[in-house]
């Protein structure tokens, strides 16, 4: 039976010289990243905002937007969005944080469940006070923190300080990618969004963490290869392995985001990008060569490759074996 073969094994393609392109790439794209988000800002959602979340489904036919965001207008409530999702039936009411407290959203939320009256069918209510929503957004951000660091302190003790510096930088550039897409896209930005990012961390450290170990195997292998051959034999080998992984979590959240619903929606799109784009980028393209600069193995070539001392050894036992030859020939 015929073993399938995605990449051959003879596979030799040059990652390394792509590194003076990724670099400036990705050190760019990070600092329009940083820009927009103190310039444009993330959509922080009820989570971490504050304020009443509704998700209603229109028991007579298609809801009416219009008409909706009148009803709700005459309230005076302050700002409040309507967004048409799923069905053409169904409306998520998102109103902001009212002065009072949570007695305050309690009333609010009333007042909307009286101007609505019976034709709609509330399938989700959650409402988030301002003390709340601000610890959840302190302590998302400390996980992400104590994500990262922990990371950081496990790769040093696996592998070397230079190997975890690399991955802790690859980390953070998909961290701060991710962010600058969220806020491009103005995707809601809740808590679904934190486990979003601390799943891409996992993720993009296993992926880093494959490709490291082999090239770890390499060095120890392999004292006189140039690093950037070294790293591009890691890479390939690898890259089979990458490809499957990568498809079938792709194809995974490829189906939540097209039927999953507006629930995960955040979660899903966040992961797609976050993934199965800079994840993978990152992996290959930063990671990696990000050793080159760190200077892994530049003190390795004092000492010979080990398949030369294989050699070297099966040689001299060559030599041994011949004067016994002769002296056994002579014996006899």
């Amino acid at each position: 039976m015929r073993l399938l073969r995605i990449v051959p094994d003879d596979t030799k393609f040059d990652f390394m010289r792509f590194r003076r392109i990724s670099f400036p790439l990705s050190a760019l794209l990070s600092v329009i990243a940083v820009v927009l988000y103190f310039t444009h800002g993330l959509n922080f959602g009820i989570d971490f905002r504050g304020g009443t979340l509704m998700e209603v489904q229109s028991k007579a036919g298609d809801a009416d937007l219009a008409t909706l965001r009148t009803k709700i207008g005459t309230l005076e409530l302050g700002e409040f969005q309507l967004q048409q999702f799923g069905g053409p039936s169904e409306v998520l009411i998102r109103i902001s944080q009212q002065p009072g407290g949570e007695v305050a959203q309690q009333e609010a939320l009333q007042k909307v469940r009286n101007v609505l009256g019976d034709a709609y069918e509330y399938r989700r209510v959650e409402v988030v006070g301002p003390r709340v929503s601000g610890e959840l957004l302190s302590y998302g951000l400390i996980g992400l923190l104590v994500a990262i660091v922990g990371i950081l302190i496990y790769l040093w003790f696996r592998f070397e300080w230079q190997f975890a510096l690399g991955a802790s930088i690859a980390n953070v550039h998909d961290i701060v990618l991710t962010i600058g897409f969220m806020s491009v896209t103005q995707i809601d930005f809740d808590l679904t969004s934190i486990a979003a990012l601390l799943t891409i961390l996992g993720y993009s450290l296993n992926d880093t963490v494959v490709i490291y170990d082999r090239i770890r195997e390499m060095l120890r292998r392999y004292k006189r290869m140039p690093m950037t051959d070294l790293l591009n034999a890691s890479v390939n080998s690898t890259l089979s392995r990458s490809i499957i992984t990568h498809v079938t979590v792709t194809l995974a959240l490829l189906a939540l985001l097209l039927f999953g619903g507006q629930a995960i929606h955040s979660f899903t799109a966040t992961m797609m990008f976050g993934v199965v784009l800079v994840g993978t980028y990152t992996s290959i393209f930063i990671a990696s060569p990000m050793l080159i600069y760190l200077g892994v193995g530049t003190g390795r070539r004092e000492e010979p490759d080990e398949p030369e001392k294989v050699d070297k050894s099966n040689k001299s036992e060559k030599k041994a074996d011949v004067p016994a030859k002769k002296k056994s020939k002579s014996s006899t």
